[in-house]
């Protein structure tokens, strides 16, 4: 019976709580500081130990995976540990697109992409000496918010900069990439396509809560301005969000046009989970500013389903059990092919 394995990190407790109420095989690559917080939980069949992650490009790992016939479950800590090489040349069959991870990990390849979905997208900045108004820096790949900082002018720019270079976050301006800073309400779009099915499904909407960005908005101003210190937007966590319904159209519209572009752009296309990210200003625009080409964190706050997940299936479906059961399916169609690489 084909397994489903993934990195002990992330959301690889929902993935495998899932793949287990499909009645799969679970196996966890976890590295040897993590086992202890692993072993707690019953439904992990087996723990493969790693010193590092990157041991899962190694034949040790790759023998005991493709001996389970193992479909490796992507998510951030992947993209975030390793290069799209790396990612490319993994030997067990990864569910979904890896090819599409190098577009997400990328800033310019990303825009592309979202813009070629004709999604509403912040205008980017070419280089700090073009910053005129309220910018978000932000460092490439899926760095959770880490290193990301505002800034309104180039000599404020350089400043957070250089305290970023001193802490090691980057090595300078080519690690950063500038964008628009669009005000209104955070909104992270959960989809799942299937292109058994050729079905977009909405699966649900997450908010993320940013360390220290909402600590600094609860000190006044006047003592804001005595403060010498780069916020942060390092994700902490997640909490869940329900749309107006007159927003539900233009939602699966823009999951719709996504799977589409990337179909065009990045073949086989978007297979799988993904998440549309961005803001809805005071009009109710949703505006773009990235998106996770695999399953993410904010998932994790619908083990038992969500409002919408409610929706299509009768018994508690999470993003987790939803890839299992996809694996499931194209297993008994004898079409795994179709939605691995």
């Amino acid at each position: 019976m084909t397994a489903i394995a993934t990195l002990g990190s992330h959301c690889a407790l929902q993935v495998l709580k899932g793949a287990k109420d499909e009645g799969l095989k679970t196996l966890l690559v976890c590295e040897k500081r993590r086992q202890r917080l692993y072993k707690r939980f019953d439904f992990i069949d087996e723990i493969i130990p790693v010193d590092s992650f990157l041991e899962v490009l190694e034949p040790r790992c790759a023998r005991i995976l493709e001996k389970n016939k193992a479909v490796l479950i992507p998510h951030g800590t992947l993209i975030a540990q390793m290069s799209s090489e790396q990612i490319e040349s993994i030997k067990t069959p990864v569910f979904g697109n890896k090819w599409i991870l190098r577009w997400e990990s990328d800033r310019n390849l990303k825009e592309k992409l979202m813009r070629d979905a004709k999604l509403d997208v912040p205008k980017s900045i070419p280089n700090p000496d073009k910053i005129k108004r309220l910018t978000i820096a932000k460092r490439h790949g899926a760095a959770g918010g880490k290193g990301y900082f505002l800034t309104s002018s180039k000599k404020d720019y350089v400043k957070k900069r250089n305290q970023l270079i001193k802490m090691g976050l980057i090595k300078g301006d080519k690690d950063l990439y500038l964008q628009e800073y669009v005000m209104g309400v955070l909104a992270y779009l959960q989809f799942f396509y299937s292109p058994l099915d050729d079905n977009l499904e909405f699966f649900g909407v997450d908010k993320r809560h940013e360390s220290d960005i909402e600590g600094l908005g609860r000190i006044p101003a006047q003592e804001q301005l005595g403060i010498d210190y780069i916020s942060s937007f390092n994700v902490i966590g997640n909490s869940p969000m329900v749309l107006r319904e007159s927003l539900l159209d233009d939602v699966y519209a823009m999951g719709e046009r996504f799977v589409e572009a990337s179909r065009r752009l990045v073949k086989p296309g978007m297979n799988g989970p993904f998440c549309i990210e961005g803001v809805y200003d005071q009009n109710g625009k949703f505006w773009t500013f990235e998106f996770s080409a695999r399953i993410v964190a904010g998932t994790n706050i619908y083990m038992e389903g969500s409002p919408y997940s409610a929706l299509m299936y009768d018994v508690p479906m999470s993003m987790g059990r939803r890839i299992a059961r996809e694996v499931k399916k194209a297993k008994k169609q004898n079409k795994l092919d179709l939605i691995t690489t």
